[in-house]
């Protein structure tokens, strides 16, 4: 096969979408999980919303003119998220998925990312292998959680919609904790009425971008991730990711009715500073 890589557009949303439900649906059902998408329909719209943002990279793989492949990329920060990458499951094992990855990490390297990060599906040992090769060192197990959020309230602990006024102290949040900020992602949050905010004694301790799978959260304690979980209506998509050291939240979490459906891994490449509080990753980082 002739492969090429050219960047990705809307109209690839469709081809693009098949492929990425196709290729999480045959992983996960060869290895007895949930796929991550329940439909090629669900997949085409959720790669269409990023084909669609302008802070978000995509890049395509052709054989012979015909899609067999993608990436993305996550260029809202400082630090890269890369993902969803998906290859055709026909043409596995062309080297397709490393053309994919150099692509995304040499556009990193061009465009001077402090640190570019991803979550892998613990079951996948190949995908582990290829980005281990690739430079990505492992920083994190997570837990994937499930469930009904417990409709718990805290004394004292107050949550909210969060507004654009609060950006700035959310922002400082998140560069206590990570040593950098998510400020693209949060203010698409904010705009789109996603995001939360924990107060207590009347500021801001913790803050989410969504209690679901593409969202991330972070809090000075694990209380502030408590309350923000306790106060969703639902989890969104397959699942939060929990770090698993943090035992505590992941107990409660468990005792509270939710289940773990699945282990990823936080690997990342370039700057990386170990959380100094609670934190809940999204599926990019």
């Amino acid at each position: 096969m002739r492969i090429a890589l050219r960047a990705g557009t809307l109209e690839d949303a469709g081809a693009c979408g098949l492929i990425c439900y196709e290729a999480f649906r045959r992983l996960a059902e060869h290895h007895s999980f949930p796929p991550d998408f329940p439909s090629p329909e669900f997949a085409a719209h959720v790669l269409s919303e990023l084909l669609a943002h302008p802070n978000f990279y995509a890049v395509v793989a052709e054989a012979d003119g015909r899609v067999v492949g993608s990436n993305f990329m996550d260029e809202r920060g400082g630090i890269a998220g890369i993902g969803p990458i998906t290859v055709d499951p026909d043409v596995q094992d062309s080297a397709i998925g490393r053309r994919l990855m150099r692509d995304v990490l040499n556009r990193a390297t061009d465009h001077s990312f402090k640190g570019v990060r991803l979550c892998q599906a613990a079951y996948h040992n190949r995908s582990l292998a290829l980005y281990a090769k690739l430079g990505f060192a492992v920083r994190e197990p997570l837990s994937t959680l499930q469930g009904t959020p417990p409709g718990m309230k805290f004394p004292g602990v107050a949550v909210r919609k969060a507004v654009d006024a609060d950006m700035e102290a959310c922002n400082a949040l998140c560069e206590r904790i990570h040593g950098h900020d998510r400020a693209g992602e949060l203010a698409d949050a904010v705009a789109q009425g996603l995001a939360s905010v924990v107060e207590r004694e009347g500021r801001i301790s913790g803050y989410g971008t969504g209690i679901a799978f593409f969202g991330h959260a972070v809090g000075e304690t694990n209380e502030d991730l408590k309350a923000l979980i306790g106060a969703a209506e639902k989890i969104q998509g397959p699942g939060i990711l929990v770090p698993s050291r943090n035992s505590e939240l992941l107990n409660w979490g468990l005792d509270n009715g939710l289940r773990v459906v699945q282990q990823m891994t936080l690997m990342s490449i370039g700057f990386y500073q170990e959380p100094e509080g609670a934190y809940l990753p999204s599926v990019l980082y």
